[in-house]
């Protein structure tokens, strides 16, 4: 039976999934610790204040098309090279208008700080990059996940190497802040060049097929500007209320607690083609797969969240420093946003299926609405740790209590209730 399990398609595309992030994570611990100690809280906040814009601006620049991009290659085979094609070009000029805003405003509310506005400018260019991104999900619809492993590895590990190089030459925060960009230069040129290797169709822009997609895909907009508003609403308001080493605390705590969530994003996109499929053929198995993934995700958090909170002080000293100490008590608090969280990236795939995107925006809205509100409450008493409790408690009502109140997606809380209590996952 164990055999037989690991000659599944789905189970060795997570497998490759899983390994490459690995990977990635054992090189980060080397490369990425050493980038945070060299930089310092300031200069490491500053990168993630920045990279918070392009955060935000990329859930628009990505125009929703990422979340509908497996469903249109299993729906439409022979439209391949079409849809790539258009969502290219679509994601290509959102990208550069994005960019371009960005800077506009940092020059504008950053006028007196140059190294703010030049390392900002800089994370931007990750926007133009990251279109080629698109590659990525027709692999996935082919289960084909050890092209885009091997790939992200490569590029990750040029990328690490050029970080190397900077901590050798002692360079400015400037030069770490293009890395991110790199990163995407890198991967995109090999996923082009796999994309070929393994027969992919010729590229082309279709209007009605970029019509077809942005019709699926403008739902995701909205409802991604306002998980980005709730996602780094907090790092904005650090900095502004505080100080960008209280930005830096909380990115740290943010990043080790989320260090390990590369299984879950390849559990996830590994089950998600088999849930579309089962969709079409079983409600029941389709139900059933639905909430298999929700257990999952929502235990191994769990398990994760203890240790972290148990160990959170030995962690945080190991891995940054004394100078990150301040980092332990965010930690302890928004590791247990990890499980919602993914609970709700899990929800997508029966979103998209239901064809319930309509709602994703009323759920989003009150969410970022609540986090900005309690950001104004928490941040002045508490810091890193009030804008860590701020997200847990928002995480929880967009992932569970929200959606209890919209009777067409009902259905999905209910399933992630059924999980939680282990009904109908045998």
């Amino acid at each position: 039976m164990i055999k037989k399990l690991f000659k599944n398609a789905t189970v060795k595309n997570a497998g490759w999934l899983i390994f490459g992030k690995v990977a990635q994570m054992i090189i980060s611990m080397f490369v990425g610790l050493l980038t945070a100690r060299y930089l310092g809280p300031s200069n490491f906040g500053l990168i993630n204040y920045a990279t918070a814009y392009t955060a935000f601006f990329m859930a628009i620049c990505t125009l929703g098309i990422n979340s509908v991009l497996v469903k249109e290659f299993i729906d439409n085979p022979e439209e391949e090279g079409s849809i790539i094609g258009s969502s290219l070009v679509l994601r290509a000029i959102s990208s550069f208008l994005s960019a371009g805003i960005i800077v506009c405003i940092v020059s504008i509310i950053e006028a007196d700080e140059l190294t703010t506005i030049i390392v900002t400018a800089l994370c931007s260019l990750s926007l133009l990059f990251n279109i080629f991104e698109t590659f990525n999900y027709w692999f996935q619809s082919k289960l084909k996940s050890k092209v885009t492993t091997i790939a992200t590895l490569i590029a990750y590990v040029i990328t690490s190497a050029y970080k190397v190089v900077l901590l050798i030459l002692g360079k400015s925060v400037e030069w770490f802040a293009f890395a991110s960009a790199l990163d995407y230069i890198c991967l995109g040129v090999i996923l082009i060049i796999c994309y070929k290797i393994y027969g992919g169709n010729k590229l082309r822009f279709s209007k009605s097929v970029s019509t077809r997609i942005l019709k699926k895909s403008v739902h995701f907009i909205l409802p991604g500007m306002m998980v980005s508003i709730y996602g780094y609403a907090d790092k904005f308001m650090l900095k502004h209320m505080l100080s960008e080493a209280e930005v830096g605390f909380y990115a740290t705590a943010t990043t080790i607690c989320t260090m390990w969530c590369f299984v879950l994003t390849a559990i996830i996109d590994s089950v998600y083609p088999s849930i579309m499929e089962a969709y079409k053929v079983d409600k029941i198995l389709y139900e059933k797969r639905n909430r298999q993934l929700y257990a999952i995700v929502f235990y191994v958090s769990l398990v994760v969240s203890t240790l972290f909170c148990i160990f959170g002080e030995l962690i945080v000293w190991i891995l940054y420093g004394e100078a990150y100490s301040n980092s332990v008590g965010p930690l302890r608090v928004i590791t247990w946003y990890t499980a919602f969280s993914y609970l709700g990236v899990a929800r997508n795939a029966w979103i998209v299926c239901e064809d319930k995107q309509k709602y994703l925006k009323y759920i989003y809205i009150s969410s970022a609405l609540l986090n900005v509100g309690l950001n104004f409450v928490f941040i002045p008493f508490f810091g890193a740790t009030g804008a860590a409790v701020a997200s847990l408690i928002t995480q929880v009502v967009t992932t569970l209590v929200v959606p209890f109140f919209i009777k067409d997606i009902r259905r999905n809380s209910v399933l992630m209730l059924e999980a939680i209590v282990f009904k109908g996952i045998k």
